[in-house]
């Protein structure tokens, strides 16, 4: 469907991730830096009271862009925010969508509120937001 014909309702975003490994966890430690152990040492993950290790939040965020990107140019994103919801298992089989609420101008510029979500294969929501995409 063309995007200037979008209408309120549709599902512009859609994209499934394959279930997150402990390696997966290790590979975005190095990448983004972000070393703390609670998403890569299983005996810290269970003193510090949860079943095993889980995943990073900007990485189920990144899975959530790219979602977007690969559905929308990056040259088109106005704005995308999000809010943290769930913890993500390791495990976790990630889908992401998102589905037009409003149309809108602004500026002069025909644009679209998206309602974006992550969720696991058990529905439950790990990551929400928005994003305001140019039509």
């Amino acid at each position: 469907m063309s995007a200037a014909r979008r209408a309120v309702g549709d599902r512009i975003v859609h994209k499934e991730f394959p279930p997150i490994t402990r390696h997966r966890l290790a590979l975005y430690c190095g990448a983004s830096g972000d070393h703390n152990p609670i998403h890569v040492d299983i005996d810290f993950a269970k003193a510090a009271g949860f079943p095993d290790v889980f995943a990073h939040g900007m990485l189920v965020m990144g899975y959530l862009g790219q979602a977007l990107t690969d559905a929308v140019a990056p040259s088109r994103i106005r704005s995308f925010s999000t809010r943290f919801a769930a913890i993500t298992q390791l495990g976790a089989q990630l889908t992401c969508e998102g589905t037009v609420i409003e149309l809108i101008e602004q500026g002069g510029e025909k644009r679209a509120k998206v309602a974006l979500t992550t969720k696991d294969q058990n529905g439950e929501v790990k990551l929400a937001g928005e994003a305001v995409i140019a039509l």
